[in-house]
């Protein structure tokens, strides 16, 4: 069994930002970005963090990261997310299917529809 796995992040976890030292404090290490399969759309859950949930259609390819993250360090991490957020399988633009961080579908709710972006960082470019 392998003492890591990969994580695919769609926001606040991503390098620079604000939650990215909670990958980095428990021994994560990026590997590469990367896009998903575009069946996924993207809510800004009042501007702080994004929410991302697979749909069945009218989906689009959103931006992720791809991260390598020790096994002990996953819930940490999870613990850590904001609320309404979920650890689930997504699927990459190349085929594999990795854990990533997803939106539960109550949590985007009534919020602020991102998908057009294509990721969170480019979204956070449209509000300068």
């Amino acid at each position: 069994m392998p003492d890591t796995l990969k994580l695919a992040v769609n926001g606040t976890l991503m390098r620079g930002l604000e939650l990215n030292p909670n990958l980095l404090n428990v021994g994560a290490t990026f590997e590469r970005e990367a896009q998903t399969a575009p069946a996924y759309r993207l809510w800004s859950i009042d501007d702080s963090y994004p929410a991302m949930v697979k749909v069945k259609d009218g989906g689009t390819a959103v931006s992720v990261e791809v991260w390598r993250v020790p096994l002990a360090g996953l819930g940490i991490i999870l613990t850590q997310e904001p609320p309404g957020l979920a650890i689930g399988k997504v699927l990459l633009d190349d085929g594999e299917e990795v854990l990533g961080v997803i939106g539960e579908s109550l949590t985007v709710d009534g919020k602020k529809e991102i998908t057009q972006y294509g990721g969170w960082r480019a979204y956070q470019s449209s509000l300068q």
